[in-house]
This record gives C-alpha cells, sequence and structure tokens, in this order.
C-alpha cells in the first residue's frame, strides 16, 4: 500500500480536489495512513502522467481556479489490481513508543508529561472517532468495521498508558522520602 493506491481509492468514491484529497488524508485516514501535501501533489501528478486519473480545472468566482481529479478506466484497473493483492503486513510507527523505550534517560516526571499528553490526545481522538460513528450510523460495513477497530484501539492504547502512569506514580511515591 502506497499513496497512490490511497488516492485511487479516494477517487474511485469520488472526484475530488488535491485540497480535498489532503483534508482526508487528516481525517479519518490520519488514523492509519500519512501523506502530506508533499506527497500528494506529486503523487497526484505521477498518476496523471501514468494515464490513472485525469485532472479538470474548474474555474470559482473570487478565487483561484480549483483542479478536480478523477479516475480513469486504467486508474480504476489500477485500483482493482491493489484491492485483489495479498495484504501487506501492518507498519505501526509510533514516537512515543520509541521514547518510552529510551525513557530510562530521561526524569520520571518528563515521562509522565509524555503519559499524560498522550492519555488527553487519545481521549481527543476516541472522541472524534465516536462522534463520528454517531454522524455516520449507515456507513458501509467495511467502513464501520475500519472505524471500530480504531475506536478498540484507541481505547487500549488510552488504558494502557493510563495503567502506565498510575504505576509510574505509584513508583515514584514509594521511593518519595515522605512516601508522597
Amino acid at each position: 500500500m502506497n499513496s497512490q493506491d490511497v488516492i485511487l481509492g479516494l477517487l474511485h468514491k469520488r472526484p475530488l480536489s488535491g485540497y480535498e484529497i489532503k483534508g482526508l488524508f487528516e481525517f479519518p485516514l490520519g488514523f492509519f495512513f500519512d501523506a502530506s501535501f508533499g506527497t500528494i501533489y506529486p503523487t497526484l501528478a505521477k498518476l496523471e502522467s501514468s494515464g490513472f486519473i485525469s485532472k479538470e480545472s474548474v474555474v470559482q468566482d473570487n478565487r483561484p481556479n480549483k483542479n478536480v481529479y478523477r479516475l480513469t478506466e486504467a486508474g480504476r484497473n489500477r485500483f482493482r489490481e491493489y484491492m485483489n493483492s495479498p495484504l501487506e503486513q501492518d507498519l505501526y510507527r509510533s514516537d512515543l513508543l520509541v521514547r518510552l523505550f529510551f525513557a530510562e534517560f530521561v526524569g520520571t516526571d518528563r515521562l509522565a508529561e509524555w503519559l499524560t499528553s498522550e492519555i488527553e490526545e487519545a481521549k481527543r481522538q476516541l472522541k472524534q472517532l465516536e462522534d463520528l460513528r454517531i454522524a455516520e450510523p449507515d456507513m458501509p460495513s467495511g467502513s464501520w468495521l475500519c472505524l471500530q477497530v480504531g475506536i478498540d484501539l484507541i481505547r487500549a492504547k488510552a488504558k494502557a498508558l493510563e495503567e502506565g502512569l498510575k504505576r509510574l506514580q505509584a513508583e515514584r511515591s514509594a521511593s518519595s522520602p515522605d512516601g508522597n
């Protein structure tokens, strides 16, 4: 899976501008796939030069023209090939987990800050996904399952971080001279 596959999938649903594609990469795709404007626009250019998408310039009043991208038949075929290819193993990258792996090199106060911050972020993300589930009760089964897996993963992450923070606080309390 790469940015091309994801963009072809988005365009399989409907024509989109680059700005709309970027918005979808931020939410909801941002929970499990990441791409910046620096990736999206070169990828769109490559897909267009490969004949997988076409671009139409749409004139707008009092605003710059926008490019709307559409899937071509070759693009539909390429997306079908991706969807029928074997699943790739999930990759998980996390700055937090890398820092936790090396947490022995920072103080417990800094570690507690990271955990507290990530717990708050997980709760924000959880609310965002739960709100989406409420707002779109009739979403397709695959989208619903994707959303549910995301909710369950974020809940598990928040729970593990909360337990880790409690453990850290208990260790700090036990090691302080006055027990506080």
